[in-house]
Parts: C-alpha cells; structure tokens; sequence
C-alpha cells in the first residue's frame, strides 16, 4: 500500500492506494468528486481511501490528482504489462482513452470539462503515465466527464497487471541521484543567471516587462477558470 498525505496552503490531502478489487472510501467535500474517484477505483480494481479538503474546488480536484498519481506511482510492478486502452460508451457519450505506464509522464487529451481535463493531465504527470484521452462524441458534460474516468480506469487495470518481464526495449531503468559539488554555495545560482544576463545585454528591460505581462495575463486566465469552475 502506498500513503500519501500533501497539505499546502490551499489544500490538505491524504490518499492510499492499493490493488485490491476496487473499493473506495472517499471523505472530500465535492459530491462529484467523490464519485468520480469511487468510479476510478472500481473500474481500475485499486483499492483507495482519498480524504481531502481546501479553498476552491479547482484547488481540491486539482491536488487530489496529484496526490492520487503520486500513490499509483508506487504500485506499478515491476514487470506491469505498461499499456491498456479502452473505449466507454456513455449515453450521449463516447471517450477512449490509452495509458502507459512506464515513466513518461505526458497527457493529451481535452473533455467538455477544463477542470476534469485538468485532472486527469496532474493524475497521469504525478503517476508518470502518457496518457491519451479522446472524447469521440458527447453533448452531456457529467456523462463525457465519467465515460473518460471509467475509461482511464479500465485501461489502467490492464496497464498494472503483472507481467514476466520489463516491457520495454531499453530493460529496467536504473537512476541514481548524486549530490554536485558545489550545490547549496552559489552554484545554481550561476547557472541560472545565464538567461537573465543575457537579457541586461540587450533590451532586458523589455524581457522583465514582458515576463510580467504574461504572468498577469496568466494570473488573470486562472481567475476566470477557477471562477468558471466554482460554477460547474
């Protein structure tokens, strides 16, 4: 069982995942939420126990991704089968969706939903999945919303089988991190100065008011989505 428990200053998250036969036990202040996340535990046969609370509901759906793909990261075999895909019908609605799970972290995909796009890419990112979703007809925004989820969950059930061997041309992947020398004395910082010297060589100025606009504008396009979303 992998345990995970993130707190900011806008969320507060605990999440545990195991296999198991797809049981949830979801305490999260977001109805919709919960039951997206007992549909995703039910179609992929993880056993999760999710409790969660925060400021806005794009913070929340938001962090309970991050923290869920944090913990699926640490239940992926090491001989898993990798990839899964499956298509769900849903009424109005019809999402296929393919997963690999072998370290590539990487989302394409875009539902009716920003906030469940949103969602499913810090899921797949923080699970180290590419992730393919594809809404191929839908009207209904719950309806395209769960197809994609059951659909995720199912082709993560077949991804985190047991295999007999690493899938993968390249075998097993070793990393190994090791301290610089020179880190934490002024190293880093010299490195990331190379950009900014570069702008005091010619028009830096004009970069740093740049840079500001776009953070402005940025600031200003995730005002008016978590505004959209609060009213979802």
């Amino acid at each position: 069982m992998s345990d995970i428990e993130r707190e900011t200053g806008e969320t507060r998250v605990q999440a545990s995942v195991r296999p198991g036969a797809g049981k949830a036990e979801v305490r999260v202040p977001d109805r919709f939420l919960a039951h997206m996340l007992e549909t995703l535990a039910r179609y992929s046969g993880l056993d999760m126990t999710v409790e969660a609370d925060g400021d806005l509901r794009h913070h929340l759906v938001e962090d309970v991704a991050i923290a869920l793909g944090l913990a699926m990261a640490d239940e992926v075999p090491a001989f898993a089968a990798r990839y899964g895909d499956a298509t769900v019908p849903m009424d109005d609605a019809l999402v296929h969706a393919a997963i690999d799970v072998g370290g590539r972290p990487y989302y394409r995909g875009r539902l009716l939903s920003r906030l469940y796009t949103h969602f499913l890419r810090s899921l797949a990112c923080n699970l180290g999945a590419t992730l393919h979703v594809r809404m191929l007809r839908g009207y209904d925004r719950h309806h395209v919303v769960e197809a994609a989820v059951k659909a995720v969950g199912l082709a993560l059930r077949q991804a985190l089988r047991e295999g007999e061997a690493v899938f993968s041309t390249k075998g097993a992947v070793r990393i190994e991190r090791r301290a610089r020398e020179g880190a934490g004395r002024g190293g880093a910082g010299r490195e990331g100065a190379g950009p900014e010297g570069a702008g005091r060589g010619g028009g830096g100025a004009g970069s740093r008011d740049g840079e500001r606009a776009r953070r402005t504008a940025s600031r200003r396009r995730s005002a008016a989505t978590d505004a959209a979303d609060e009213m979802d």
